[in-house]
């Protein structure tokens, strides 16, 4: 994976974003399933995920959180 710089922050972020939108009871609601998709994403080098406290009225934030824990 080839990194990019975030600004001048210093930090490398992937190319690749995951997306977690779909994470939480409004679309699916398998917490094991999401956790692993976090796990592969990250296994292939992806760092940055995009979620938001609107995805599954905050839902997707804590399956991040506890996958990324």
């Amino acid at each position: 994976m080839i990194y990019r710089s975030f600004g001048r922050s210093g930090i490398k972020v992937s190319p690749y974003c995951l997306g977690a939108m779909m994470f939480g009871s409004l679309a699916n609601s398998d917490t094991d399933g999401c956790t692993r998709i976090i796990h592969k994403a990250l296994d292939a080098g992806i760092n940055f995920i995009d979620t938001a406290d609107r995805y599954s009225n905050g839902q997707s934030e804590e399956i991040v959180g506890a996958a990324l824990k």
